[in-house]
């Protein structure tokens, strides 16, 4: 399972890159292996405000849908329009093709509620 260093974490295996006040979020390799082939995204609109712990997408595999929750606070600002044309890139790529979306955070103190690799790597 790979769970990259430079990345944050959550209990609910979103992945979150942290830029100034903005965080692009997709779903673990961990996640992505439990749901298996991704036949579905539905992502939210731009400009929507999400609430942390919040779920704000759904993941459609062959099996079943999976809520996506929101690790942060804030506005999505940009969607990964290419997981909804081949949403098969989440399980190939996780981490960088496959990503979902960036929100523009609002509230910096959330940041203290993901967990760093190694944390995560005991969770899984």
């Amino acid at each position: 399972m790979s769970v990259p260093q430079n990345l944050k974490y959550t209990k609910t295996h979103e992945w979150v890159k942290v830029h100034e006040n903005r965080a692009t979020v997709g779903i673990t390799d961990f996640a992505q292996h439990e749901i298996t082939d991704i036949v579905h995204a539905e992502l939210p609109e731009i400009h929507k405000q999400v609430t942390k712990g919040q779920p704000v997408a759904i993941i459609e595999s062959v099996k079943s849908a999976f809520d996506i929750y929101a690790p942060l606070s804030g506005k999505i600002i940009e969607l990964n329009s290419a997981v909804l044309e081949k949403p098969e890139l989440i399980n190939q790529s996780p981490y960088e093709n496959g990503y979902l979306f960036s929100i523009e955070f609002t509230n910096v103190e959330e940041l203290n509620d993901l967990v760093d690799a190694d944390s995560y790597k005991k969770l899984i």
